[in-house]
């Protein structure tokens, strides 16, 4: 009799701890994005396994449990969310020998926010239904401010079913959920928005450092244009020029943030399906080339919004 009560007890604690330490998500790269992104899914609630290259990057996600493999940090778990920097790396993540697909569990669904190749993001989607996994590719918009605060916008391709399942848990790292549509429209969205985004950098950052060339206080031109038909996202929320607004990565030299070369890399890929597609994108190329020169300079490794100090002539 003692005997079974004791079997039984012993039994209790180890469901207990079975289920107290078990993860519910399991996020692959924790690079400037990824490791915001994870730590806001702890402070909701989440359970959170962790994998990165980089010891000192899963270290820095406070919280998570850290794992050696992307097999490891995908078994039992209800979400595999990965954060990757180009195509090329999230298939070795997904199909290598300890990646993703060995691990993870039927029942789960797994989340590509990196930004790749439309057409790679469509191959990853029948690598995994051929696994019988449920894919979906969801780069996201807002920069590392919005993956602080929790604001992103979630560009999704793929299922209907499937992005609802997932809105929940993508409501925890931002503000939007957008279906853009089939296996890879995300990443059409995506390479779309950020060549807006390349393209109106360039812009403000020129116009910014003409008129400071020409004696402009540039605190004051700041104003004038966020209060006239120059205003956009760049302008008020990002601006390029140093000491104009704090919590940017131009008040932090330019570190931080979203690196030029990863710029250079999306321009590559919208002009690559520009040409596709036979659709002309003549400031988007001459985005492209402007980037790649500055990653050339130096200039990859910091946010792109330093092409104010590379137009300078600060190289």
């Amino acid at each position: 009799m003692f005997q079974n009560r004791l079997l039984a007890s012993v039994k209790t604690i180890q469901k207990f701890y079975s289920q107290r330490n078990k993860s519910d998500v399991g996020f692959i790269g924790v690079g400037n994005m990824g490791q915001r992104m994870a730590t806001n899914l702890i402070k909701k609630g989440r359970r959170v396994k962790v994998y990165d290259v980089s010891k000192a990057a899963m270290e820095s996600v406070t919280g998570a449990l850290p794992c050696e493999s992307p097999q490891e940090a995908a078994a039992d778990v209800d979400f595999v969310i990965t954060m990757l920097p180009d195509g090329d790396v999230v298939k070795q993540v997904l199909t290598a020998e300890n990646g993703v697909l060995k691990g993870i569990s039927k029942r789960a669904l797994l989340v590509d926010s990196s930004t790749i190749n439309p057409l790679t993001a469509r191959e990853l989607h029948k690598t995994a239904e051929d696994a019988g996994i449920k894919f979906l590719d969801a780069p996201v918009a807002g920069g590392t401010a919005g993956a602080s605060a929790g604001t992103l916008t979630f560009m999704v391709g793929g299922n209907q079913d499937a992005v609802k399942a997932a809105q929940a848990i993508l409501l925890q790292m931002g503000g939007n959920v957008m279906h853009c549509g089939g296996p890879g429209a995300g990443q059409i969205s995506k390479l779309c928005n950020n060549m807006i985004v390349a393209v109106s950098m360039i812009g403000v950052a020129e116009a910014m450092n003409l008129g400071a060339k020409m004696g402009l206080d540039v605190n004051t031109l700041v104003q004038v244009v966020n209060t006239s038909t120059g205003r956009c996202w760049i302008s008020e929320k990002y601006n390029p020029v140093p000491g104009v607004m704090k919590n940017v990565p131009s008040a932090n030299d330019y570190n931080g943030g979203f690196r030029s070369q990863l710029m250079a890399k999306d321009l590559a890929l919208a002009s690559s399906i520009a040409i596709s597609c036979g659709a002309p994108i003549l400031l988007g190329s001459a985005a492209h080339e402007i980037y790649r020169t500055m990653a050339a300079y130096g200039y990859g490794n910091k946010d792109y919004s330093s092409i104010y100090k590379f137009l300078q002539g600060q190289h």
